[in-house]
């Protein structure tokens, strides 16, 4: 099933708009569980939730809920993958104490991880848990040509592994001004094209919004129309809105999730959505 969220749960500009108004920082998480149905698990990047802040994760999430937790820098970030498989497992160990809220595991490589690496990686996915899902995104401009990219696909599907699709194209186009928001944006996301491709493993895609709103629209069309082309043979597709200015975020979650329905696509709905009437299913063919 389809699932769409935000980069993080907790920020104070969405009081008023994901959240009522005088929306506590405590409340944050358990509301936007009920709005949203996954997240991009930024904050372990940072830093490992004590098992007691993951079994208050669990308390404040419904069960349909995923979280899909970054492997930390300290893995990820710090020379060769396969000499820190001891680290990774810790982590994984204590993040399933998710439960059925553990969605895809997030391994983000650094810029300077090239395919010079790829014996490497590969040692790292062949320890990694069988058991449990996995997505990779990788940021070295030499992974993006066919030398590069071809045994990439081939090391993912080999072991199950999905593959981070990231689409940058809304706060780059040279035709557009840089304000500061978008320069910072340029600055902070790497320029890498966009490279629709999925694995044997879970699909996730890391969309880059325009905060023009109105920017957003044929790109979103777009994807709307593959994600639910590729629902039709795999579904586990975890779609993640970002957007330069956050405020931003929950409006192209909204956006997005209106075409995918407007497709019939199956995405897990969030529970203070009104379920499709039987009008809907029948237009769908899914009553």
């Amino acid at each position: 099933m389809i699932r769409i969220g935000c980069a993080v749960w907790a920020y104070h500009g969405w009081v008023g708009d994901l959240f009522p108004p005088g929306t506590r920082s405590s409340e944050f998480l358990r509301l936007y569980s009920r709005k949203l149905t996954t997240v991009e698990g930024n904050t372990t990047f940072y830093a490992t939730p004590s098992a007691a802040m993951v079994a208050r994760w669990v308390e404040e999430t419904p069960p349909t809920f995923h979280f899909c937790c970054k492997l930390p820098r300290e893995v990820s970030h710090n020379g060769f993958l396969v000499e820190r498989l001891p680290q990774a497992q810790t982590f994984v160990e204590r993040m399933q104490g998710l439960g059925s809220r553990c969605g895809p595991f997030f391994l983000q490589l650094p810029p300077s991880y090239g395919p010079a690496r790829l014996a490497d990686l590969e040692r790292f996915l062949a320890g990694w848990p069988r058991d449990v899902a996995l997505a990779v995104e990788v940021r070295h401009p030499d992974w993006y040509l066919p030398l590069g990219e071809e045994p990439l696909m081939t090391l993912l599907n080999r072991y199950q592994v999905g593959r981070v699709v990231m689409d940058v194209r809304p706060i780059r186009d040279p035709a557009d001004p840089a304000g500061s928001l978008l320069a910072d944006a340029r600055e902070r996301k790497p320029d890498v094209p966009l490279r629709p491709l999925r694995s044997s493993g879970p699909t996730l895609i890391r969309y880059i919004g325009h905060p023009d709103l109105a920017c957003n629209a044929p790109f979103l069309d777009e994807w709307a129309a593959r994600i639910a082309e590729w629902a039709q043979t795999d579904p586990r597709i975890y779609l993640f809105m970002h957007c330069p200015d956050e405020s931003r975020s929950p409006d192209l979650c909204r956006q997005i999730a209106a075409r995918l329905r407007e497709r019939g696509a199956p995405l897990v709905e969030p529970l203070d959505e009104p379920p499709p009437s039987p009008m809907q299913l029948d237009m769908f063919g899914l009553s």
